[in-house]
């Protein structure tokens, strides 16, 4: 069964029945019915994808590369919803979207390198540069979201450097001294940090440097040394982590009176430790997470956090990735000095689980 044998059975040419198809060309909607009608009555089901992409240049996919393990990308509130912004802004547009993983397939097919797309969407927050490396040899238009700015690259991010630095000044401004900081990393060194710039190596994620520098230099512009625990981000377990870097770094200096955490799901893993440990939040400990996620309202007590829009975000980027894909057939290969740059706001959410440090005993 061909397009030919469609355009026999209806008396029309095969362009029109391939017209009728995709949807361009002029046919009127009475002709491209009896096409389609005929082709459903004949078990036609279309000219084969894979050809059409070849004719057309194109394949109507976009990826989305995220991390080795695809599952990763549902099991965080934040990472699901700022897909599910992308898939918004893709509605509409003709363009389907694949998750591509960083991890080379058993048959040795690697995402980046054979998977059939117009563009890609870099989201991975385990920085590979393989991955990256074929993206780029592949020609192919890229938007990058929460990713270090690359030159001639279309990018998304948030002022994550801003929000970590009113979470600390929030503290700084309520009368707290001693101050830690729970976070986490791609790269070494993990664990209690003396020197936290230390723990900034030139690979450690984009994020993560961020964050840590806002939250920092808010510290040193008060003359405050904050203790910091940085947890391994492989593999993921905020809520863990955050109760085991509250234990930790209370046993180096037990007179810390707050938190700033990396999210809030290792801010509720830090309020879990502190339950059990006997403390009160707010009045014996404050704590402030980051993302304004859903769990964050309903912990106990609500908690104070950086609020950023993921949905808004992955709307962003889908408008970037429509734009790369339309302006790609006159552009491939030469990058635009002025790809467009997107800096999201973050803004910082006062609930219960904050408020001023507790008085020394005399």
């Amino acid at each position: 069964m061909t397009l030919q044998t469609i355009a026999d059975a209806v008396g029309v040419s095969r362009m029109t029945v391939s017209n009728a198809f995709s949807g361009s060309g002029r046919i009127s909607a009475e002709l491209r019915d009896r096409v389609l009608a005929a082709a459903d009555e004949l078990g036609y089901a279309g000219p084969d994808p894979a050809a059409r992409a070849f004719t057309r240049g194109s394949t109507g996919v976009v990826g989305v590369l995220v991390n080795a393990k695809l599952g990763d990308v549902f099991s965080d509130e934040v990472s699901s919803a700022l897909l599910g912004g992308v898939a918004d802004g893709l509605t509409g547009s003709g363009l389907s979207l694949t998750l591509l993983s960083t991890q080379e397939a058993v048959d040795g097919r690697i995402p980046a390198r054979d998977v059939p797309m117009d563009a890609t969407l870099v989201f991975t927050n385990q920085y590979d540069a393989q991955s990256l490396h074929w993206l780029q040899r592949r020609s192919l238009p890229l938007v990058l979201l929460d990713q270090e700015p690359l030159a001639g690259v279309a990018a998304v991010n948030v002022d994550d450097l801003g929000g970590a630095r009113q979470a600390a000044e929030h503290l700084l401004q309520l009368g707290h001294r001693r101050i830690g900081i729970v976070t986490v990393g791609l790269t070494p060194p993990f664990g209690l940090q003396t020197d936290p710039f230390a723990a900034l190596p030139a690979d450690e994620a984009h994020i993560t440097r961020q964050r840590i520098q806002g939250w920092v230099h808010a510290c040193s512009a008060a003359q405050v040394t904050p203790v910091m625990v940085k947890q391994p981000k492989t593999p993921y377990q905020p809520e863990a982590g955050g109760y085991a870097a509250l234990n930790t770094m209370l046993e180096v200096d037990p007179t810390i009176t707050g938190v700033l955490c990396y999210s809030d799901r290792f801010a509720h893993g830090v309020l879990n430790a502190a339950h059990d440990r006997g403390l009160r939040v707010p009045d014996d400990l404050s704590v402030i997470g980051f993302d304004d996620s859903p769990i964050a309202v309903n912990l106990r007590p609500p908690l104070t956090t950086v609020r950023q829009d993921p949905a808004e975000k992955g709307r962003v980027a889908a408008a970037l990735l429509i734009a790369a894909v339309r302006n790609d057939h006159s552009a491939r290969n030469t990058p635009a000095p002025d790809a467009a740059r997107k800096l999201l706001p973050t803004l910082l959410i006062s609930r219960a689980s904050t408020a001023v440090p507790p008085v020394p005993a005399p």
